[in-house]
Order: C-alpha cells, then structure tokens, then sequence
C-alpha cells in the first residue's frame, strides 16, 4: 500500500523504562519469558508479510488486480483504506477488544494489504522486487538485533521518528498534487531512514513493555500490537526501497 501509516499514532500503551526490572520474577525465568514473548511477535509480523505476500501475488496473477485496482470503481478506495481503519481501530479499541478479535483484525488487516499491495507486480519486475525484499529482510533484522541488544536508551527517538512520519505523510499528499519524481524520491529515502529508526526503536520498546505485562491478560494484546508495528516498520522501509530500485531500472 503506498500510504504510509503507523500505529504508534494512536497508541496508548506505555512501554516504561528499558531498565524495568522483572519483578517478583527470578532473572531465569524473566529471561526465557521475554525471548518467548519477543519470538511470538517477530512470529506473528513475519506471518503476516508471508500472508500479505502471497495474497498480493495470487491476486496480481488472477487479473483481478489489474481490473479492480486499475481503474475507477468503490472497491479499489475499500481495498486502499480498509487497512488503515483497521489499524486506528486496533489502536483505539486494544483495550476493548479481546485477543482473539485483536488476532481476526491483524489477519484481516494483513489480508487487506496484500490486495492492496497487489499492484507491485503490475509495475515492477520480479528480480526488482526479490531484490527489495530480501534487502529489506537484511535491514530489518541487522536494526531490530541493534534495538535487542544495545545498553543506549533509544526511547528519546521516539518523539523525533514520530515527527518523521507525520512529515513524510504530508509531502506524500502534497506530492499527489506536484507529482514531483525529485520529490518522490526524496521522501522514499526519508521513509528507509525513519522506518530503519523505528524497528530499532520499536524492537526495544517491545523488549522494556514485557516487565509490565508478563504474566498479565494485556501480554497477548500487547504480543499483536507488537507485531503491527513491527509489521508496518518492514513494509513501509520495503516500499521505500522498491521505489528507490525500481526508479534505477
């Protein structure tokens, strides 16, 4: 989808402190809990790009892509939207809704996307886009390793990276209208920039939120909130750098 979002938009969940100490559990099991806790996430984002992916495939080769997101029509702005409602609506409700809906929303939502995305295979090559993901795959588990691991305090990024992605939407809206390549490009290299920012960011706000829910019924909401955002790093920097690929053939 060529929209850039994010979650942390309207999130409300608090990650506290990276030194947030375990608690009344001792470090051994503190440390088996949160690499089940960080895997189930990293398992439920890396589902949902294979999902999304195949879908936008099957849909590109079905023609159905072609006719429906290639010309006017209701169904194309569904297609186009529907996931960003869906991601507000996961952000506002959390709270309200039960992990069970939480998971139906993030499989909907990964499904939508793949619709969405269905247009890359219309406009790039395949080695184009091979090349792009498997790039970004790299990058992304270079960065989130580097959120995992590092002792420095990424959490005054936030604030910085959320402005980026503010920013980045408004010249995507302005450039809808000057239809400036110059200007395209500029924000696709911003977007790598960002959203390399924000999986190292957010890879260690998900490690600080564990010692706040382990062993709570927030841990599963938290799990696939975890992986939207995780989800939405990789496929924003994906796109990013498609653009920037495809612009070079």
């Amino acid at each position: 989808m060529a929209d850039r979002f994010d979650p942390r938009m309207t999130d409300r969940l608090r990650p506290g402190s990276i030194n947030a100490q375990p608690g009344t559990l001792d470090g051994a099991a503190f440390d088996a809990g949160l690499r089940s806790y960080m895997l189930s996430i990293y398992n439920y984002m890396t589902s949902g790009i294979l999902l999304t992916g195949v879908v936008a495939l099957l849909f590109a080769q079905s023609g159905m892509a072609l006719q429906i997101m290639g010309g006017p029509g209701l169904m194309k702005y569904v297609i186009i939207f529907s996931p960003l409602a869906i991601v507000f609506a996961m952000s506002f409700g959390m709270n309200k809704f039960s992990t069970i809906t939480l998971q139906a929303m993030f499989w909907g939502f990964a499904t939508l996307m793949g619709l969405s995305m269905s247009t890359i295979f219309l406009v790039y090559a395949g080695e184009t886009i091979a090349l792009a993901f498997f790039s970004t795959a790299a990058a992304f588990a270079a960065l989130s390793l580097y959120g995992y691991t590092t002792q420095k305090n990424l959490s005054s990024w936030g604030s910085f990276l959320i402005m980026g992605v503010v920013g980045l939407i408004v010249a995507s809206v302005l450039n809808i209208f000057l239809q400036s390549s110059v200007m395209g490009m500029v924000i696709s290299y911003a977007a790598v920039l960002i959203f390399a920012g924000l999986t190292a960011y957010d890879t260690q706000r998900l490690k600080s939120t564990y010692a706040h829910v382990a062993g709570s019924d927030m841990m599963g909401k938290v799990i696939i909130m975890g992986a939207l955002s995780l989800y939405l790093n990789f496929i924003n920097m994906f796109q990013a750098l498609l653009s920037i690929m495809g612009n070079n053939d």
